[in-house]
């Protein structure tokens, strides 16, 4: 049994061995395969996103230019209602004059 062991153990190892190695390079291969698919499905995807880039960037400067807009709008409404109470606080504040001048003109008498 020693000699059986000794004599061809070593042989089975080495076929074991070299099935090992056929497996590890088949698979290398694939994983090389699938690799470059991946590469031109990203370069591919890579080559959509810059054509769609100026489209972001149009988007991106009309919104900026709406957005300023808005802010224009908003800011001119905001001036005309506060110029609107002003007028009324100014004819307020001018009827209280004219209150107190008509009660000073009659103490004064």
């Amino acid at each position: 049994m020693q000699a059986f062991l000794s004599s061809y153990l070593p042989i089975l190892i080495y076929i074991l061995l070299c099935i090992l190695i056929v497996l590890l390079i088949i698979i290398c291969v694939k994983v090389i395969k699938t690799m470059n698919r991946v590469e031109k499905i990203v370069d591919d995807v890579d080559e959509k996103v810059k054509s769609l880039n100026g489209v972001f960037n149009i988007v991106d400067t009309v919104t900026d230019k709406l957005s300023a807009l808005t802010e224009v709008i908003s800011d001119s409404i905001i001036l005309f209602i506060k110029g609107i109470f002003k007028r009324k606080k100014k004819k307020i504040e001018k009827e209280e004059k004219r209150k107190e001048e008509q009660e000073d003109g009659e103490e004064e008498e």
